[in-house]
């Protein structure tokens, strides 16, 4: 019984790290898309969305897929999505 359990377990976590790392393209998608929409936000805002953004794709690549989750997410608020 304990075997099935751990391999339930196991099962669970290897889902959730492909989770992550499927959303981590969707949200650059969904950023690049409100980028040239233009946002009205400062040059400032605008400059930090970009480095977020880069950020968080590079983290996506070296497969940091919750840091990517997170520096995206901080680009998505700034943008409002």
């Amino acid at each position: 019984m304990k075997l099935k359990q751990l391999f339930v377990a196991a099962s669970l976590a290897l889902a959730a790290s492909t989770a992550f790392a499927f959303h981590c393209p969707a949200d650059m998608k969904k950023i690049d898309a409100a980028l040239e929409n233009n946002p009205k936000i400062s040059g400032e805002q605008l400059a930090e969305v970009k480095k977020l953004r880069a950020e968080g794709e590079a983290q996506h690549k070296a497969g940091k897929h919750q840091e990517s989750v997170d520096s995206l997410a901080k680009a998505m608020k700034i943008l409002g999505i």
